[in-house]
């Protein structure tokens, strides 16, 4: 992550300490790193919107945490067929996700296309961890084993702002909050149950 970029989330940060965002992105994170090995975390957005930019902090991130399993395999859609070897991954690999992987979704859209659906719905079913970074889809949200659900008309802050406090928190396996109660962890896991928050 470059200076002005780093600045621009440090700034972020700031603006939302007395909101949800910051914990809940937080966690969401610490998700991420619990991808088992390198190679392991499979990133994949939209035919209409790949996520290259979150793909390049989670690669800086990975290299200043030291953090190999958090460097995404980006998944694309059209690969071109002389691209570099790490840029012609695509959707196949789906089919060899595993337990121990994760799947990061990310999704602009209101509605993902129905064939992401299927490969999502195929990779949890082989194992694999589902995590979705979406603007308030129901069905992808139903699929994912964690969510963030952005609601774009109330949100205080953009679908590019939570991709790059998810990306910076990350990187900082050392800031963890303090271990939770029992009454905490059986609230979490009721959030869980009943689905992915949206939050305002």
């Amino acid at each position: 992550m470059g200076c002005v970029e780093a600045e621009h989330v440090a700034r972020l940060r700031e603006l939302l300490v007395a909101t949800p965002w910051l914990e809940r992105t937080e966690e969401f994170a610490r998700a991420l790193r619990d991808t088992r090995e390198a190679g392991g975390l499979l990133l994949v957005g939209t035919p209409e919107d790949e996520p290259w930019h979150l793909a390049a902090h989670l690669a800086d991130e990975s290299r200043y945490a030291g953090l190999p399993q958090l460097s995404p395999t980006l998944l694309r859609w059209n690969p071109a067929p002389d691209a570099p070897a790490h840029l012609r991954i695509g959707l196949d690999r789906l089919a060899e996700a595993r337990r121990g992987e994760t799947l990061f979704v990310v999704s602009p859209e209101q509605e993902a296309p129905v064939p992401l659906l299927e490969r999502v719905d195929d990779a949890r079913r082989t194992g694999a961890t589902i995590l979705a970074l979406d603007q308030g889809d129901p069905e992808l949200a139903s699929l994912a084993h964690d969510a963030i659900s952005l609601d774009p008309a109330r949100a205080p802050l953009s679908f590019e702002g939570v991709q790059h406090l998810v990306s910076s928190a990350a990187g900082m396996p050392g800031e963890r909050r303090p271990r939770q109660s029992l009454r905490d962890r059986i609230h979490r896991f009721l959030d869980v149950v009943s689905g992915p928050r949206i939050l305002d």
